[in-house]
């Protein structure tokens, strides 16, 4: 009965199939819907959003499906929240980044007073939308925040790169726990030890998460298909994470340029860099990520590198210029055939029915 897993029940999903959520406003309320109306758990990265910002992609979503979603969140890791940088360290960063600038016709950005939202806002503002599922990244919520979730009922879901983050996460009081491995696309997400220091792959994460923690498994990293669900299931997980696979689809907010370069041959080849946003990141190695990766050691941290490159991804997306842009990818991207979430979703549901089958479970 792979459908009716605990993840399933718990969070009353038709499937155990959760659409990772995206940051950098390439999450969609369109997306979001598809999945949910489809069955499974839709998903909006919100850490770009300020508090009204929050509200209102939350009223957006329960205009479209009566379905259970999640708003994700990024907890401030290190001094991200209140980064400060000084005059000399932005001057030195705009002019590294000003000839790709002046490349896409774009002026040099003036300062702003912060480069991301304030988390405190943005928590209260993701609390008293009320959705049903709040996940995170980057670290655990404080207890104050934990405990405000379970009186709202609110399921939590934390992302755990290592087994020592997932038990960290149990311990805490999370309710179930994302193991992300290291081919998926997007923001290596590690919290306890740096990034590099852990890169576990998803078919050795799940099975070690999944005899460490007695709270539900959901895998992540290099799910693509039917294949990757019921491989995820066997090492013990009771729910997948999908995101390449929804990021090619039509509904998200993903440029056209990014979406097509996704299924191009392109996407077999993807590296992990830390120059598109100051963090750690997986996505298609271009033009861009190699003159820049000469300069990894004087990349300003994370949100200040995501400031500048976000303003440079926009302008490239609309000049389809796919060298000048972060093209976050997993490495599954070469399985993608689908084009449309409500098409990918019957066919993970279908296809993953099949080989469970054939296997010799209850395809229910």
């Amino acid at each position: 009965m792979w459908k009716n897993t605990e993840v399933a029940r718990r969070l009353g999903l038709a499937a155990p199939i959760i659409q990772g959520p995206f940051g950098g406003g390439i999450s969609s309320v369109d997306l979001v819907a598809a999945v949910c109306e489809s069955g499974g758990l839709g998903s909006f990265g919100v850490h770009h959003l300020d508090a009204n910002g929050i509200r209102d992609v939350a009223s957006r979503i329960r205009a479209r499906t009566s379905g259970p979603f999640a708003l994700n969140l990024w907890i401030p890791l290190d001094d991200a929240d209140e980064l400060r940088i000084d005059d000399a360290a932005f001057a030195r960063n705009t002019a590294l980044l000003q000839p790709y600038f002046t490349e896409l016709g774009l002026p040099m950005p003036q300062r702003p007073q912060r480069f991301a939202p304030p988390y405190a806002e943005q928590i209260e503002a993701v609390l008293q939308a009320r959705p049903a599922v709040f996940s995170f990244v980057f670290g655990i919520p404080s207890q104050s925040v934990l405990k405000r979730c379970r009186e709202l009922g609110i399921v939590t879901l934390g992302a755990a790169t290592t087994v020592d983050e997932a038990i960290a996460l149990e311990q805490a009081g999370v309710d179930m726990i994302v193991a992300t491995g290291f081919e998926a696309g997007g923001h290596r997400v590690s919290f306890l030890r740096g990034a590099e220091e852990s890169l576990s792959g998803t078919f050795s994460l799940i099975p070690q998460v999944a005899d460490a923690v007695r709270i539900p498994v959901i895998a992540a990293g290099g799910i693509a298909d039917a294949r990757g669900i019921a491989a995820a299931l066997a090492l013990g997980a009771q729910g997948v994470q999908i995101g390449t696979a929804f990021l090619a689809c039509e509904e998200s907010n993903a440029e056209a340029t990014h979406r097509k370069m996704l299924f191009s041959p392109d996407a077999r080849y993807t590296g992990l860099t830390r120059v598109f946003s100051g963090r750690l990141a997986r996505g298609i190695r271009n033009r861009l990520m190699n003159e820049l990766q000469p300069h990894a050691a004087q990349i300003p941290q994370y949100p200040v590198q995501n400031w500048f490159t976000g303003i440079m991804k926009k302008a490239a997306g609309a000049q389809e210029r796919s060298d000048l842009m972060s093209l976050w990818c997993g490495q599954s991207a070469p399985l993608l055939t689908h084009r449309d979430a409500r098409s990918l979703m019957a066919a993970l549901v279908e296809e993953t029915s099949v080989i469970i089958r054939r296997m010799g479970g209850d395809s229910s």
